[in-house]
């Protein structure tokens, strides 16, 4: 039986909910939604190709302490408030992604864990 790695963020939103960062199970990693850090400088509300190219640089190093990379990710699930800003959120995910193609999906939903959150991402990948 594969053994199993639970990677915290340090949230106390964990221990609220009941998850951790990110899940590795033999070769399979499972990263939960992440939202970015609106700093309101760099990242604001109003700019999702900001917030999306937070989350991926910030995931970026949750890939590197499991051992794995973005050029191991096999999935993203991206989630948006404003499905009319999806040329933005695609611009930053293909800043990472062109040449590494995993597949995905984009969905608009109607509100995320607080208004200033206008995209949240989900990853898979894979490590070894």
């Amino acid at each position: 039986m594969s053994q199993r790695l639970n990677i915290s963020s340090g949230s106390p939103f964990e221990d609220v909910f009941g998850y951790c960062r990110a899940v590795k199970t033999g070769n399979l990693l499972e990263i939960s939604g992440t939202v970015a850090i609106i700093d309101t400088e760099k990242v604001t509300a109003d700019d999702l190709y900001a917030q999306t190219y937070n989350i991926i640089e910030r995931i970026a190093v949750v890939l590197e302490e499991a051992g794995s990379s973005l050029n191991d990710v096999v999935r993203t699930r991206i989630f948006t408030t404003d499905i009319s800003q999806n040329l933005e959120i695609a611009r930053a995910h293909a800043h990472f992604f062109r040449d590494i193609k995993p597949t995905t999906g984009i969905y608009e939903i109607s509100a995320l864990i607080a208004p200033q959150y206008k995209v949240e991402i989900e990853f898979t990948a894979w490590v070894g």
